[in-house]
């Protein structure tokens, strides 16, 4: 099994780590102030190891980033060396939120995250994934009513075939996978999240994804 590193430690990255820590996988998750985070997290799971995200990108195979999306590719620039030749499953939106803490416009229109990252980190294979859902579908697609889509933006398809394979871990079935083409396709899945916000307001933090219908 790959070594699987973390970056965000809020209810994205530990529900990841959990899940595929669960499926065997060796999971390091990587947050600012490591001691800090393990004691704090209810029922640690012993497989997990807790690391500064330095150590995380520096140590592990395949790294997830589950940092908040406005401020990745700063945070992700100084791990240039750390994550070269490594694959990146972006998982984060970069938004502008509105009054109620929603998301309201995208930082980056016109772009996307996942293309500013790729663009930070040229040595690194970032796929775009899992970011247009509500973040406990991503762990746990089968308890929607409707089967989810998960869609894959980048430019490796040797990276995208194992983030293909990490969704098996993560009980996503192969026929809901899309694979929407190179990493300029994800500005149209980051694009969808913009949806999400008037769903909630109507209808409540209820579980949720932008999927496909055919």
């Amino acid at each position: 099994m790959a070594g699987i590193g973390i970056l965000g430690a809020g209810r994205v990255g530990t529900d990841l780590a959990g899940k595929l820590s669960a499926a065997g996988h060796h999971v390091t998750l990587g947050t600012r102030n490591p001691g800090d985070t393990a004691a704090r997290t209810a029922g640690p799971d012993p497989r997990i190891v807790f690391a500064d995200q330095r150590t995380t990108a520096r140590t592990t195979d395949i790294v997830f980033n589950a940092t908040p999306g406005d401020s990745s590719p700063d945070r992700l620039t100084d791990l240039h060396d750390e994550l070269s030749g490594k694959i990146l499953v972006d998982v984060s939106n970069a938004t502008r939120d509105t009054a109620d803490g929603l998301p309201g416009d995208l930082c980056h229109p016109g772009s996307s995250l996942a293309e500013k990252l790729q663009a930070v980190l040229p040595g690194t294979h970032v796929v775009k994934n899992l970011n247009t859902m509500l973040f406990r579908v991503m762990t746990a697609p089968e308890t929607l009513a409707t089967p989810p889509t998960a869609y894959l933006s980048g430019d490796d398809e040797s990276a995208k075939k194992t983030a293909s394979g990490l969704l098996g871990d993560l009980g996503w079935k192969p026929e809901r996978i899309e694979d929407l083409g190179d990493i300029t396709t994800a500005r149209a899945a980051e694009a969808m999240i913009l949806i999400v916000p008037h769903i909630l307001r109507r209808h409540g933090f209820k579980p949720l994804a932008v999927s496909l219908a055919r």
